[in-house]
């Protein structure tokens, strides 16, 4: 089985490739065809994210095993055909975390065809590459407002323990006559 996979980069622009897969290949194949279908240079860090139909990021599927005991799955270890059971599912994808490349990933097609040729492949490219990360544009929800919904909150606050009989002539535990010198250490 071939697997027609649609990777759309995170950007202003459309920016998409279609990728074709074998259902036995994994998740570390895929990542490979990202890179040279979007010409990502080095081999950098990377994740792909299990997702819903509104692609909320789920599981981590990292490229490397960063668990202590080394115990965890890695792209290596998860086929294709795992992680993408139906048209439609989706994943997240993302490639160098200091320059965060983000791509939304989601199965288009299974194609029942003997694969030909060596794989992933690129079949479809649409849109320019940029040339550097777009920038991530961080904003809060339009509800909230500088933490304005707080209402008054009374900084007076008195703990059970307060006493104000406390005196700091009682407790005088230091003694300047104690300290010792370098020479006696």
């Amino acid at each position: 089985m071939i697997y027609k996979i649609r990777v759309i980069l995170e950007t202003e622009g459309d920016v998409f490739r279609d990728i074709e897969i074998k259902d036995l290949q994994t998740l570390w194949n895929l990542y490979e065809g990202i890179k040279s279908a979007f010409s990502l240079q080095g081999d950098e860090l990377a994740s792909f994210y299990k997702s819903d139909d509104n692609w909320t990021q789920g599981t981590e599927i990292p490229l490397e095993d960063m668990d202590e005991d080394g115990e965890g799955e890695t792209m290596s270890d998860i086929y294709i055909k795992e992680v993408f059971t139906k048209v439609g599912d989706k994943m997240l994808f993302v490639y160098d975390f200091m320059k965060m490349w983000s791509f939304y990933v989601e199965l288009l097609e299974i194609i029942d065809r003997k694969a030909i040729g060596v794989y992933p492949l690129t079949v479809y490219r649409f849109g320019k590459m940029p040339l550097k990360a777009p920038d991530k544009k961080f904003t809060s929800p339009s509800n909230i407002d500088d933490f304005s919904d707080v209402g008054d909150v009374d900084m007076n606050i008195k703990f059970d323990d307060d006493d104000d009989s406390y005196d700091d002539d009682d407790d005088d535990s230091y003694n300047d006559d104690e300290l010792l010198d370098e020479d006696e250490l």
